[in-house]
């Protein structure tokens, strides 16, 4: 299979250059040329445990890899885990589950795409004998996880911009402290917008990025979306076969990407309800679902801090499936975005795919109390954001998308309870190693040219 950009103007790229590229060249998202039907396929590997579905569904993607080395990636990737299902999905009642999805090494769900992400980068030093240098953002847990996917990898470098106070101060130890030399955390005094944004500007300088081989780590890389697939098919198969097709599946997001991944299983065949985006007071989803608005405010501070965005990065990828694969529909729309920081759309078909909720901080709080009284059970913020409106479902999958542990003020101030993890205490006695820098592109390349030193490969 090959990919091509959401844009139009990069030529198709096999699995393995579309991951190694990232973000196309056109300014694009790179995009499976074809979305495969998997309808027929997918009842198929009920039981599978979730490295053997992984593999199975990545078989239809990433081609240009040998099978036996593809199922080894796979199963390494997920070594790490510590519980034996990865994703288990736990029931709350007769209409309520939840779908852990913090059991990896940094206890977020952005683990799933970024441990099988850094063994692909790993293959492609290997294969190549080049080193790479790996640049992402992020609002809290994406950069932990992309640089525990990399820690220590020969040939290897990984900077990962970060808005300075505006991630907790466990989600920046985890960045901070590995004591790692390959590993930059940037923190910018701005927002994890501006972060974002200097990101793109530093790919969009084609002479910069093939220079120092940049790579995407962020969600604009297809590789993460695909990986993230995989759960919902995951957990989909692990509900009562007369439930899938009256299933919704709720989740907390900000930059769009971990809902998309669900919407684009639905699209290959995974028979559900539909799909509901959870946003905090950052509410630029909600307000497009709910009045067809995509405008940018100003990124404000909340309990739940990973969705404290204003630009969702995979909101071009939605845009263009839902305009039926039109890549000219789709780059004059983000044309018209980057110029005037909106779009607008009446769209039944966009609009009507997904419905949204809105949380502010006070409601998060109150949802945390609530579900731990009814249920015995600990949300973290992110997920408690899900829990709005549920009655309307009949039946639904919660995506709980951190460890509570990761946010004990929080957790500790509502309930009154500790939520420590062993991982996240080690942390807290080891030196903070980051590098303050301007949210700007020649601030951020100017940084990484400097920390080019000849670096042995295996």
């Amino acid at each position: 299979m090959n990919f091509v950009s959401t844009r139009g103007n990069t030529d198709s790229k096999s699995f393995s250059e579309a991951v190694r590229i990232g973000l196309a060249p056109d300014g694009g998202l790179f995009v499976p040329e074809t979305l495969p039907d998997l309808s027929s396929e997918l009842a198929t590997w009920e039981g599978c445990s979730y490295t053997d579905i992984c593999y199975r569904f990545f078989k239809f993607f990433a081609t240009d890899i040998a099978d036996g080395e593809l199922k080894q990636l796979v199963e390494s990737a997920y070594g790490q885990f510590d519980h034996s299902e990865c994703a288990p999905l736990v029931s709350l009642d007769d209409r309520t589950s939840v779908l852990e999805l913090f059991h990896g090494p940094t206890l977020a769900f952005k683990d799933f795409a970024l441990q099988l992400l850094g063994k692909l980068y790993e293959r492609q030093v290997a294969l190549t004998g080049e080193p790479i240098n790996v640049l992402g953002a992020t609002s809290g847990d994406t950069g932990a996880a992309a640089i525990n996917g990399l820690l220590g990898k020969p040939g290897i470098n990984i900077f990962i911009l970060y808005p300075e106070g505006r991630v907790s101060a466990l989600q920046e130890r985890q960045m901070a402290c590995t004591g790692e030399s390959n590993v930059y955390p940037i923190s910018i005094n701005g927002s994890f917008d501006d972060a974002q944004s200097s990101l793109k500007e530093v790919f969009g300088d084609k002479a910069f990025s093939e220079s120092v081989n940049l790579s995407a780590v962020n969600s604009i890389n297809l590789a993460r979306i695909l990986a993230q697939c995989v759960y919902y098919i995951y957990a989909w198969l692990k509900l009562p076969a007369e439930t899938w097709a009256r299933t919704t599946f709720v989740v907390p997001t900000g930059n769009f990407g971990n809902v998309l991944a669900g919407w684009m299983a639905y699209r290959m065949g995974m028979a559900v309800a539909g799909f509901r985006v959870a946003t905090n007071r950052n509410d630029i989803l909600h307000r497009f679902f709910a009045s067809g608005d995509y405008s940018v405010g100003e990124a404000t501070a909340t309990l739940a801090p990973s969705m404290d965005i204003q630009v969702a990065s995979n909101f071009e990828r939605f845009i263009y499936f839902g305009s039926s694969e039109n890549a000219e529909k789709t780059r004059n729309a983000m044309e018209t975005f980057k110029a005037t920081g909106a779009f607008e759309t009446t769209d039944p078909e966009i609009l009507q795919s997904m419905s949204s909720t809105r949380m502010d901080d006070n409601e998060i709080k109150t949802v945390i109390a609530e579900v731990y009284r009814k249920y015995g059970y600990i949300v973290d913020p992110h997920t408690a954001c899900g829990f709005k409106d549920l009655h309307e479902f009949e039946h639904c999958v919660v995506l709980s998308t951190a460890h509570p542990a990761k946010f004990p003020e929080t957790i500790e101030e509502t309930l009154h309870v500790s939520s420590e993890h062993p991982s996240l205490e080690a942390l807290k006695s080891r030196k903070i190693v980051k590098y303050p820098l301007a949210a700007s592109a020649a601030a951020i390349k100017e940084f990484i040219n400097s920390k080019q030193t000849p670096v042995e490969t295996k």
